[in-house]
């Protein structure tokens, strides 16, 4: 799937050599670093640790201990393996790679729940290397910092973002208002903020960073980005925030399709292994409808998803428009195939033994993450009235 021009005649839409055995290596560290037992460890065991009046025993969960921090063994072999500078020239010590790769990257963390920011890091650091962030020296040692791991970044981005104002030149911007919940914004040196059609960065070692909050998804930490005043460097205008949405939309998508893909296979081998009357559930219609209804879904959200991931390493004209088809489908689909897989599980899903309901949980904050369904139909919309007053053609 590479990005350069190709003959339509003749394209290979499967990843290339090079890309899979990107996949393979990717996989096989995760599986030895961030495997079910360093999940297990990271959400806890759902013990009991109290007692609240009138309510009897209280788990840690409901108690409301918030997952704070991130697996800072998987941050620094992710570093050492270079997944940060992946998209760097190799002139600034980069690996001198796009998207697609790291799309492959963000669905073999989804695969596996990985609780490390590679994400939201590596969207901040995309909007630290634009032409305009770029033209201000003093983005040069933040992005030096996110590339090499030794920062953490966190973005608060959605299509047409309220509750937040800007005040200032560009030269002195300040910030003011509140964000929605942030991955990693608790922990996080660098926070890039979407607000007013542009681009701003804010310091947040120099800032403060936020308290996490409690979570029904205990595989990350959250935290609310409140602004009062608060200096922010700016990092570019429209097109800039249009590229932030696109990358955010775009690599969430492979992360939701990862966790997807994972649950429908744990969810066939199930149906294959519980049996019920005598006979294994899978071999039930309606249990088989349920599942090839899931495949039609997966494959829909790898189709879009790498799609928008190639758009973006081309530089394609669709690069938006396919990045919002992309959330947009796997928002839904993901809701659908974690719906159909704890339905299958039956009683066992909704157990704190089981890993199923740590991937429903979480796939419900992706699906709300970088802009919801909802709000990327209506950023197609946009685009495609766009074209129709600009007298292009839709096709």
């Amino acid at each position: 799937m590479s990005a350069a021009t190709v003959d339509c005649a003749a394209v290979d839409f499967d990843l290339s050599g090079d890309q899979q055995a990107l996949r393979d290596a990717a996989a096989s560290l995760l599986d030895k670093m961030a495997g079910s037992d360093a999940l297990r460890a990271r959400v806890g065991p759902g013990a009991i640790v109290g007692t609240l009046p009138g309510a009897g025993a209280v788990s840690a969960e409901a108690a409301g201990d918030a997952p704070t921090g991130y697996d800072e063994a998987v941050w620094s072999a992710m570093a050492d393996q270079g997944w940060l500078a992946i998209e760097l020239p190799e002139d600034d010590g980069g690996l001198g790679l796009g998207m697609v790769e790291l799309a492959v990257l963000c669905e073999e963390i989804g695969r596996r729940l990985v609780a490390a920011p590679f994400l939201p890091t590596i969207v901040a650091l995309g909007a630290l290397c634009g032409d305009e962030a770029r033209a201000d020296t003093g983005t040069k040692e933040w992005r030096e910092a996110l590339g090499q791991g030794d920062a953490i970044g966190c973005v608060a981005a959605a299509p047409g973002p309220d509750g937040l104002t800007v005040a200032g030149t560009e030269v002195q911007t300040r910030l003011s208002g509140r964000t929605a919940p942030v991955a990693y914004a608790p922990s996080a040196d660098v926070a890039v903020v979407l607000a007013d059609g542009g681009v701003y960065g804010v310091d947040l070692r120099a800032e403060g960073r936020p308290p996490a909050l409690s979570a029904m998804d205990r595989t990350r930490e959250l935290g609310v980005l409140a602004f009062d005043g608060t200096p922010a460097r700016f990092l570019g205008g429209e097109e800039a925030a249009a590229l932030l949405v696109d990358r955010a939309a775009t690599l969430a998508s492979a992360e939701m399709l990862g966790a997807a893909d994972h649950v429908l296979a744990l969810t066939v081998q199930y149906a294959k292994d519980r049996v019920q009357f005598g006979k294994p559930i899978g071999s039930f219609q309606a249990v088989k409808h349920m599942l090839a209804d899931a495949l039609v879904d997966v494959e829909g959200m790898r189709s879009t998803a790498y799609y928008a991931a190639w758009c973006a390493a081309a530089g394609d004209a669709e690069r938006s428009l396919a990045a919002s088809m992309a959330k947009a489908w796997c928002s839904d689909a993901s809701r659908r195939v974690m719906a159909a897989g704890l339905q299958v599980h039956g009683g066992i899903g909704f157990t704190w033994e089981h890993e199923m309901h740590l991937y429903l949980k979480r796939a419900q904050l992706d699906q709300v993450s970088y802009g919801d369904a909802a709000a990327h139909r209506d950023r197609i919309a946009t685009l495609l009235r766009s074209r129709l007053e600009a007298g292009d053609s839709l096709s």
